[in-house]
């Protein structure tokens, strides 16, 4: 597993890019709600590479209660990343598998 960040990077109820690739584009969101991150490669299912995040760390709808794609607007839930709303419903996100440990975030893709 590689270390993304710290718990504390990731702001309660927000969300985090991680693991920039060649081009500067982050290649995982992350998603904190309390002590449990969330991870999801950052590509929708719609068309794929197309990044969802529409700014810097920024992945989440205004309510912050979904994950939205910035392309499309589609919508996936947290917690399991499946589109709920979009021209990819039922799709879902690539899941990645995130453990929180000492304060720090590892995952894997």
């Amino acid at each position: 597993m590689e270390r993304l960040c710290t718990l504390d990077d990731i702001p309660d109820g927000g969300s985090k890019g991680a693991l920039p690739g060649p081009r500067g584009r982050d290649q995982v969101l992350l998603v904190r709600q309390g002590g449990r991150v969330y991870g999801y490669v950052n590509n929708c299912p719609h068309y794929d590479r197309a990044p969802l995040g529409w700014k810097k760390d920024e992945f989440l709808n205004g309510a912050k209660d979904r994950i939205m794609c910035s392309a499309h607007g589609a919508l996936f839930r947290i917690e399991d990343g499946t589109c709920e709303i979009g021209p990819c419903l039922g799709q879902a996100l690539t899941p990645i598998r995130i453990t929180v440990e000492g304060g720090q975030v590892f995952g894997e893709i």
